[in-house]
């Protein structure tokens, strides 16, 4: 079995949505749902981000030639 996600708590999603009774509670529950989705992009941003920079950085450490086995010579 995988391990959900630390932010999806389905219990608190699902005692929200039992309590969203009227129009007001519906749309604070949408709304709170865009929010910690737009959160969750963010990350997934921010995650891309590290690692295009860590793959920019190895190119840059091991130059043109790509990997090197051996810097001497046979």
């Amino acid at each position: 079995m995988t391990k959900p996600e630390a932010d999806y708590d389905y219990q608190r999603y699902k005692k929200l949505l039992a309590e969203a009774v009227d129009d007001a509670k519906r749309l604070e529950l949408i709304d709170l749902m865009i929010r910690e989705r737009a959160r969750d992009r963010l990350e997934a941003q921010r995650t891309s981000d590290r690692v295009a920079m860590t793959a920019r950085t190895v190119a840059k450490i091991l130059g043109p030639g790509g990997r090197r086995e051996n810097s001497s010579s046979d």
